[in-house]
């Protein structure tokens, strides 16, 4: 488990019996609910609706304009014109305000339009110059897709009669100076947002996601997933009544559409589960993102915004009731496996945390960790585009080890896949492991790895990535299939 994970896990043992005072709903729009014109569009028609009664909506920038920023803001450092992708941005979020926004309303929004991009130009020509792009210059470069953005939705919603406040998120997300991934500074953020929103509790606060600033007013980007965190942070600052995060699905699924046609959406996950969940696929919301509001106990709900009837997925502290023995499956492709073996690591104190120590050294995630009780291996699995980094450092932290035989090889296999099955439910229910595993026999499909937490929510499996769609297909049938 990663620092997310840990941070979510102690923050579920704080999680609060009841909230303090209710003070409205949180919407977030991703950027795949706001890739053109017909889906801004839409996501429009859901926030007037959602925050008829006010609240605050936060949006990320448009689909593929953060790409885009940094593309242009390499190019300028690698001494290339970034013209074309400024460009690019330019036409697309004025296609948009000429798309949808009145004739009579244009002039204004184009005028701030075109303020924001003369301020992007002379940003990228101060790093065309200097043919250098520091991380804090490219936090500022990137903010400018979730700031377009936010300008023309309280626009679009002030033209539907929307009581409408467009809030700076820097004046509100405080963080410290580490550019790229900032740590947020959490009570005087808190204080902030109930200090600059509250008042403005019957408007439709626009928040742009995704970045904050530093105490002397430097922008700062949250990392990845970053306005779901800027909406998780809000909506635990003003208690509100849930947090909805609007994508492009229906919700978590029982298991990837793609290779499971009879997947179904999950009504309802635990914070552990949905956790579990997005470590492995399901990646709808990411862990680290959750723990303001698993700290408040507010309930997060995955909508889509194409499908607004669509109930979603609500994720609570609570299990989701279902009486199947697991909730979901979910898979993640391009793994290597890396096994360290050898007779001489038997009763060698401090082998597992040199080889942890060196991967951590090399900035390589171990995704799973398995060691038998003979100690004549450790099996590491990792994402496959890892492989070559965690090899050479494991070679180098333990070359006296390979010299004097104590290790004998490092085996590497790639093109793997995980498996993990997931559920509340498997918890002190015995036979989980049999029927998995009897299943995936019968249909000759062999488990290269297996890893189980005491935890007992998540038993992970590593196979060929050949198997990983029958794999999928055959658990579902076995577990959630009617």
């Amino acid at each position: 488990m990663d620092s997310a994970g840990e941070t979510l896990t102690a923050a579920l043992g704080r999680v609060r019996g009841r909230r303090d005072a209710v003070s409205g709903r949180v919407v977030k729009f991703g950027g795949s609910s706001l890739a053109d014109s017909e889906r801004v569009q839409q996501a429009m028609h859901v926030a007037q609706e959602r925050l008829a009664a006010g609240g605050v909506a936060v949006f990320s920038a448009m689909g593929g304009t953060t790409d885009v920023l940094i593309d242009a803001a390499q190019a300028a450092a690698a001494g290339s014109d970034p013209r074309a992708a400024v460009e690019e941005v330019r036409a697309r979020h004025v296609g948009v305000v000429r798309d949808l926004c009145p004739p009579r309303a244009q002039a204004t929004i184009l005028t701030t339009l075109q303020l924001l991009l003369a301020e992007l130009d002379e940003i990228l020509h101060g790093v065309s110059l200097l043919r250098e792009c520091s991380p804090r210059t490219l936090d500022l470069v990137m903010s400018f897709g979730e700031r377009l953005m936010t300008a023309i939705a309280s626009r679009l919603l002030t033209d539907r009669g929307m009581e409408t406040r467009l809030v700076d998120a820097r004046e509100l997300i405080l963080t410290d100076s580490r550019h790229g991934n900032a740590a947020v500074q959490f009570e005087a953020t808190y204080g902030r947002v109930r200090e600059v929103l509250q008042p403005l509790a019957r408007a439709a606060c626009v928040v742009p996601g995704f970045i904050g600033a530093t105490a002397e007013g430097v922008t700062t980007t949250l990392g990845r997933d970053g306005s779901d965190y800027t909406a998780s942070l809000i909506a635990a600052a003003l208690h509100a009544d849930d947090l909805e995060i609007w994508t492009d699905v229906d919700g978590v699924m029982s298991a990837d559409p793609r290779y499971v046609p009879a997947a179904f959406v999950i009504s309802q996950l635990s914070y552990q589960e949905a956790m579990e969940m997005s470590y492995f696929g399901a990646r709808v919301i990411h862990p680290y993102t959750m723990v303001p509001v698993v700290e408040r106990g507010i309930p997060i709900r995955i909508r889509n915004t194409l499908r607004p009837r669509q109930p979603g997925t609500r994720v609570t502290d609570q299990p989701s009731g279902s009486e199947r023995a697991i909730t979901g499956i979910a898979s993640v492709d391009s793994i290597a496996l890396i096994n360290v073996e050898g007779g001489g690591m038997l009763g060698a104190r401090g082998t597992a945390a040199r080889v942890l120590g060196a991967l951590a050294q090399a900035a390589v995630n171990v995704m799973m960790i398995s060691q038998a009780s003979s100690e004549h291996s450790i099996c590491l699995v990792l994402d496959a585009a890892e492989a070559d980094t965690a090899l050479a450092a494991l070679r180098s932290e333990l070359a006296l080890e390979l010299e004097t035989r104590r290790i004998d090889t490092f085996d590497l296999r790639r093109n793997l896949a995980v498996v993990a099955i997931i559920g509340e439910n498997m918890r002190g229910t015995p036979g989980i492991a049999g029927k998995l595993f009897a299943a995936l026999g019968a249909h000759r499909i062999n488990v290269l790895a297996i890893a189980q937490g005491s935890s007992e929510r998540n038993i992970s499996l590593v196979l060929e990535a050949g198997d990983e769609r029958r794999a999928l297909q055959v658990i579902h049938a076995a577990f959630l299939d009617p």
